[in-house]
This record gives C-alpha cells, sequence and structure tokens, in this order.
C-alpha cells in the first residue's frame, strides 16, 4: 500500500482493543443469552470464515450461517428473518444492508473494519476513475458502500477470475481495486487488460516466500493452499489458488493428509470441522518485522465476540452498532452488487 494508506490503517489498528478474557462457565452463559435473544429478536446469526471458531460455532448452532462474503451476502438477502446480525467486518454489514434495506441490521461492532476498506477512499478512488473513464470499473467486495455505488461490478475471489475473462471476452479494459495481489492475480489468469489500485490486505500481504518454502521442506507431502490476496511470491508456490470457500473444498476432497495455508488462520476451524483427520499448518509470515497486529489472523475479525454481541441483542438500538446506508447511495451500490449475485448464480447454473 501507499504509506498514507499504511499510516490509515496503522492509527485504525492503534484503537483495536481485544475481548477481555472469559472464563468458561461466563462463555457458556453468554452463549446461551445469545441464542434465547436470536429467538427473540428474529434474528440470525451469519457469521464469515475468519471470526474466531466460538462465533462460528455459534452461528451454526442457531441456525445461522458461515461462510464467505459472497454467501453470506445470499444468505442474509433470503433468510426471513427480520434483524440480522453480521459477524465479520463493516463492509460485510453494509453489503447486507444493501441487499435487505426492509431488515435490521447489526454487527458486534461497527469498528470492525478492513485494510482494504481503509485503504481505498470514495473521494480518492472517484478521482481514480475519473483518469481512467474507458475502463469498467471492478470493485472487490472489501470495500465502502461509496466505491461500491462508483463500480461497474462488485466481485468476491469465488468467481474474480471468471468474471474478468467475460468481461475481458467482451473487448472491456479493467479498473481493478482495491486489492493489487488479487487484481494481479486475475491478470495474470485470464490475460485481461488490468489497471490495479495500490491496496493489499494486512493479514495476507505477511505472507512470505521463503519461509513458506522452508515449511514445505519440512513438511514435504503437505499441499499448500494459498489465498490469491496473497503475495504473488506466495500464489507461485500453491498447489491450491481459491477463496476461502475453494479452499475448504480443496482441503476436504485432496488426498493429502497435511495441508500449509496461506490465509487467515478463522478458516481452520471448519477444515478441522469437514476434514477431522487431516492436519492443517499455519504458512509463515514475517514474524518479528510484521507490520500486522495478529499476522494469520485478521485484528478487525477478531473484534468480534460473545461480550459485544450480547450487549447488542440486549439493548433494542443495538447500543449504537446497527448499519445505515443513505438510501441514494444504496440504490447505486445495488446496481453493481446484484449483477455479482446474478452472475455468480449463472455460473452456479
Amino acid at each position: 500500500m501507499t504509506a498514507e494508506a499504511q499510516a490509515r490503517v496503522q492509527a485504525h489498528l492503534a484503537k483495536v482493543e481485544p475481548d477481555d478474557t472469559l472464563s468458561d462457565e461466563q462463555r457458556a452463559s453468554y452463549r446461551d443469552r445469545i441464542k434465547a435473544l436470536l429467538r427473540q429478536r428474529d434474528a440470525v446469526l451469519v457469521a464469515h470464515y475468519y471470526t474466531d471458531p466460538e462465533i462460528q460455532s455459534l452461528a451454526e448452532e442457531t441456525g445461522g450461517c458461515v461462510s464467505d462474503s459472497l454467501e453470506m451476502a445470499r444468505f442474509g438477502k433470503d433468510h426471513p428473518a427480520s434483524t440480522l446480525i453480521v459477524a465479520g467486518v463493516k463492509f460485510m454489514g453494509e453489503t447486507a444492508k444493501i441487499l435487505s434495506p426492509e431488515k435490521r441490521v447489526f454487527m458486534p461492532t461497527l469498528e470492525a473494519t478492513c485494510s482494504l476498506d481503509i485503504g481505498c477512499p470514495e473521494d480518492e478512488f472517484s478521482a481514480f476513475c475519473d483518469e481512467h473513464p474507458d475502463r469498467t470499473v471492478v470493485v472487490y467486495a472489501n470495500t465502502s458502500a461509496a466505491v461500491k455505488a462508483r463500480a461497474d461490478w462488485v466481485v468476491t475471489s469465488s468467481i474474480a477470475v471468471e468474471l474478468i475473462e467475460h468481461l475481458d471476452s467482451n473487448g472491456e479494459k479493467i479498473l481493478w481495486a482495491p486489492d493489487k495481489h488479487l487484481g494481479g492475480y486475475v491478470r495474470d489468469k485470464s490475460g485481461a487488460d488490468v489497471l490495479c489500485w495500490d491496496g493489499a490486505c494486512i493479514v495476507h500481504e505477511e505472507f512470505k516466500a521463503k519461509g513458506l518454502h522452508d515449511l514445505k521442506a519440512a513438511y514435504p507431502d503437505a499441499a499448500i493452499l494459498v489465498h490469491p490476496e496473497s503475495p504473488a511470491s506466495v500464489v507461485a508456490m500453491a498447489d491450491v489458488v481459491g477463496s476461502t470457500s475453494q479452499l475448504i473444498k480443496a482441503a476436504c476432497e485432496m488426498d493429502n493428509e497435511a495441508f500449509i495455508v496461506a490465509t487467515d488462520k478463522g478458516i481452520f476451524y471448519k477444515m478441522q470441522q469437514l476434514a477431522p483427520g487431516k492436519t492443517f499448518l499455519e504458512a509463515p509470515t514475517a514474524g518479528s518485522g510484521a507490520t500486522c497486529r495478529s499476522c494469520a489472523h485478521c485484528p478487525w475479525m477478531a473484534m468480534n465476540g460473545l461480550q459485544n454481541m450480547l450487549a447488542v441483542l440486549e439493548d433494542e438500538n443495538g447500543m449504537g452498532q446497527e448499519i445505515f446506508v443513505n438510501e441514494g447511495l444504496a440504490e447505486k451500490a445495488m446496481v453493481p452488487l446484484n449483477r455479482m449475485l446474478d452472475f455468480g448464480q449463472s455460473l452456479k447454473g
């Protein structure tokens, strides 16, 4: 990222406080109260794969959803509950509200954001788009509602390559934002003309090829699974490159008994659940030289905890953690979001 964007990220990280430690008895009590309140509030819990295992299991036990951002968007839109509790980062809550404007959408904390979102301010991005009016604007889901409203398409990593190949086949040149590593990966796979914004995920950018090579030497039979937000040198070593859901599928279907995983370690909960006899190893990060708070785990995802979730559910006004999106902005953002959902559905078909 640019130095200015890095400074914004670090300034926000300085305000991030981890959840207090709870005893097993307290955790059980919190979980029971949350389950009861979800029923009382006609609410459903939607959680991302990168949240803590405790949050993911709670979503599963209450009939909610644990998934990647594309499936979270679909689930929240289609579920009959009048209230959505979104455990993830803020852009996920905004997306849920845009797609389900009639529902109330809360998050355990609105402070949970994303380095890709912070590093792509709407005014700077809009100016960048204006400089390249001949390009189709494609933005990753990890962006604000305002940035989505400026785009022609929204995309997730699970359908990124297919979408860019589709646009390229129509002769379109692409302006991609905000993750430069994913944008570079898509450009290499599709052969399309892709101009990238200079953004990066603070978790995935910390994975290093040298450490990965050393770990592979120690576990030669392990398959390497890499999320495409990682640097190109790490992606080049992968046996499988894909979104969170695609990496989970690979872990289940491949014959390997061990896997080195280059993405947020929150994904291990689902991998271990679906492939219990296999071993999962964290891909090495930059160690003491790392710039992120916790390297293999997003510090903002970690802000989703039992205590702040219960506080939101106990208060009718959600302790000020309700998601609101300007109606005009939401209407504009709805267009590229619906294109994403329709295109994703066409791939399934």
